[in-house]
């Protein structure tokens, strides 16, 4: 997508290291706002505070859709590029995130989809051929 990116290749911190490579991370667990917080923190130049927080929720929430919907499974990739930091998430449900009504009673959530596609400068959802999806999200750095 773009021609400089910033890879690091030491593994983020309370991650296990696998066969997805280093900055990667499969699991059954929540990893992701650990692994997000360390990933900005190494960025050079780093992100300015609100949009490093910015990032760590978002994180968060895709991590908590793929965990809810998507199987229980996932796989997060994080990129920095010149102007934005990359998050990806892969998982094995078919189920494609939709916008819908949230349930203001806290017991039906809807919340994190429209938050996500509000924070981000752009969304995008890809079905995989072995089956699930992934979901991008891109935001200013």
């Amino acid at each position: 997508m773009y021609a400089h990116e910033q890879h690091d290749d030491r593994p983020l911190p309370d991650a296990p290291r696998t066969d997805h490579g280093p900055g990667r991370q499969r699991g059954r667990y929540q990893p992701g706002p650990p692994a997000a917080r360390a990933f900005t923190d190494r960025l050079t130049p780093a992100p300015c505070p609100d949009r490093a927080d910015t990032f760590v929720l978002v994180v968060s929430e895709l991590v908590t859709n793929a965990l809810r919907h998507g199987g229980g499974a996932f796989t997060l990739r994080l990129n920095a590029h010149p102007d934005a930091i990359e998050v990806a998430v892969d998982d094995d449900g078919p189920q494609l995130p939709r916008m819908r009504t949230p349930d203001r009673t806290g017991a039906g959530g809807g919340f994190g989809w429209p938050m996500v596609n509000h924070l981000a400068r752009t969304t995008a959802i890809t079905r995989r051929a072995a089956g699930g999806k992934t979901v991008i999200a891109l935001l200013p750095r």
